[in-house]
């Protein structure tokens, strides 16, 4: 069978293989620290907690850990600072002159990018480890064996130590691995409720329908599951191609160009970050109130503590909107691609070289984005309306938002990573055509 050739293939490429189980190594080190718990509690008694993150904004900051939140675990911050203090850097390379010109440095300026986003990942931990800690003390008191400012000084220490070895181990499976190291820790944590969500709502179905009416149930919620996923991924693969007609050169004896090329510019180019960055503001107004729910929150928090509410999903679309044109504005760069256009002898046909490419180019961008975006917004909130339909919130957080989306374009870039390798070595690639196009050129990683 073809499928088990390509992994007998992939078994062959000593680097691609030891890429493969650098990974898978480096994922099981996450996965098992998600259960080393704080030192000082006890896990028996964390019963309150795991109830709180059942449902609300906090199940979702806990699925994104990988159940580690609710576990009061060392890693229970994930990785979700480091995205929040990333998300910050990204706006003030847009505002602040000084940011603008460590990105047109280059390697060195990145370096240091990279360096003041760790600087800032601390300070968040600082102030996000104490409120976490707090809201333990709120809703599991009995699970803290040692009380004092000892305690909250050491777990605040150990959290903060987590979130950075969560993120170190992102960079190392992203240098030394396959795949991106961020986004695969991301869909670790995702995958990892998935049997507990899918279980809970089985129950929840037998106890509401005996017999088989849960069962057909079941099967319906997973055919609408099975086509929201099939419209995720044409979502992450949709693509707009631009002709771009190359100019006949002929240097000594051989012919360049003359031949008719496409762009993919793609419907998405921001891929999952700009679901990714909404997600991690619309948990800042409940970080900094106490990590409370729906139900004890007042004003201004309480809108993003109810996870259903009309205000929630209408903020959460807007700010996807938002941040995938912003995102895009950062990702491509129709200047740069006129000028390489330009530079190798190649034009749009009926558009002239220069000024003109430029403005049709990001008009286009532009035309495309907005649909694009419109749909992210739509898939993030379906979620909600999964669960205004009786699906329980752990099983409907798969129904699209950050957690299908998340799946689809990790999956797809990887694969396409492995797919590189294949062909660069002349073996067949993952797909019969040999290309994969979740992330070929003009999309951006998801993380």
């Amino acid at each position: 069978m073809r499928l088990f050739e390509t992994i007998r293939n992939i078994w062959k490429i000593e680097d691609l293989k030891s890429r493969i189980i650098t990974t898978l190594g480096l994922l099981l080190i996450y996965r098992l620290g998600s259960f080393v718990v704080l030192p000082g509690v006890d896990p028996e008694q964390l019963g309150a907690l795991s109830e709180q993150t059942s449902k609300g904004v906090l199940g979702l900051l806990n699925m994104f850990s990988g159940g580690a939140f609710s576990q009061a675990s060392i890693f229970a911050l994930g990785i979700m600072p480091y995205i929040s203090a990333s998300i910050v850097i990204q706006l003030m390379g847009i505002a602040v002159p000084y940011f603008q010109r460590l990105q047109r440095e280059g390697e060195s300026g990145r370096r240091k990018i990279n360096q003041i986003t760790r600087y800032l990942t601390v300070i968040i931990l600082l102030v996000q480890a104490p409120g976490y800690l707090a809201n333990l003390a709120n809703t599991s008191g009995d699970a803290i064996i040692q009380t004092g400012w000892s305690f909250t000084v050491v777990s605040t220490i150990i959290l903060a130590a987590g979130s950075m070895f969560v993120m170190w181990l992102g960079e190392k499976i992203t240098d030394k691995g396959i795949g991106n190291g961020i986004s695969l820790i991301i869909m670790i944590g995702i995958i990892a409720r998935l049997p507990q969500s899918f279980f809970a709502e089985f129950l929840s179905r037998m106890e509401a329908s005996s017999g088989s009416g849960g069962l057909v149930m079941l099967l319906i919620e997973f055919v609408v599951l099975f086509f929201v996923f099939v419209g995720t991924i044409l979502l992450v693969q949709g693509t707009r191609r631009i002709p771009v007609q190359y100019a006949k050169r002929i240097v000594g004896n051989k012919q360049y160009g003359g031949v008719r090329q496409y762009i993919p510019l793609k419907v998405n180019a921001a891929g999952v970050m700009p679901i990714i960055f909404a997600q991690a503001i619309m948990f800042i107004p409940v970080t900094f109130a106490g990590f409370v729910d729906s139900e004890t929150a007042t004003g201004f928090a309480s809108i993003f503590a109810d996870f259903t509410g009309w205000a929630y999903n209408l903020i959460f679309a807007l700010l996807i909107i938002a941040f995938t044109y912003f995102y895009t504005a950062i990702t491509i760069n129709p200047t740069q691609m006129a000028e390489d256009m330009k530079r190798n002898g190649g034009f749009i046909p009926g558009i002239k070289p220069g000024r003109k490419t430029v403005e049709f180019l990001d008009s286009v961008m532009s035309k495309i984005t907005l649909p694009g975006s419109v749909f992210l917004a739509l898939v993030a909130i379906l979620p909600s309306f999964a669960m205004m339909a009786g699906v329980d919130q752990s099983f409907a957080q798969f129904y699209g938002g950050t957690s299908l989306l998340i799946l689809v374009g990790v999956v797809l870039d990887t694969l396409q990573q492995i797919e590189s390798h294949l062909l660069m070595r002349h073996y067949d690639g993952l797909m019969k055509s040999g290309r994969i196009a979740g992330r070929s050129a003009g999309g951006a990683a998801v993380y």
